[in-house]
């Protein structure tokens, strides 16, 4: 059977609410009757092959004589590590970015690859793994410090 794919704008993974996603069904079949489904229960409008994303949860498409697509997931969290949304390949740019709910400044961002903490030579939001090798592989996740302005009238 033909596979099916969903393309997610912007073109980030795991995608979050607060960037605004646009979910769009690719693959063979009849556009017209695509079917989507949220955290396995059909949903939506049936037809629709792209929509905004509104709600959390793991998306899935559908076409008449195509296998189900992998699922997408779309987050609340307020902190997230994103990565592109694209194959990749030995020699190959990784670009990992650590994000903050809806881009609010952070003070300071820590990445960390398993236990140990990536060294590099720019402060920022982003880790660039450059030239890409299988020694990159495995877990990753970034720490931040926050500043929250706070204002008040009288």
């Amino acid at each position: 059977a033909q596979t099916t794919q969903i393309l997610v704008e912007p073109p980030w993974r795991p995608a979050v609410l607060w960037d605004q996603v646009t979910l769009t069904c690719k693959g063979s079949g009849t556009a017209g009757a695509t079917t989507w489904y949220k955290d396995g229960q059909r949903w939506g409008q049936k037809g629709v092959n792209h929509f905004t994303v509104k709600e959390s949860g793991n998306y899935t498409c559908d076409r008449p004589g195509t296998k189900l697509s992998p699922p997408v997931s779309v987050l609340q969290d307020p902190l997230v590590l994103q990565v592109q949304a694209q194959p990749l390949l030995e020699g190959d740019t990784l670009t990992l970015r650590c994000r903050f709910w809806r881009d609010m400044s952070l003070t300071s961002v820590r990445f960390y690859h398993g236990d140990e903490e990536v060294n590099r030579p720019l402060a920022g939001t982003e880790l660039s793994l450059s030239p890409l090798q299988l020694n990159h592989s495995g877990q990753y996740h970034c720490r931040v410090q926050v500043s929250f302005a706070v204002s008040q009238e009288c």
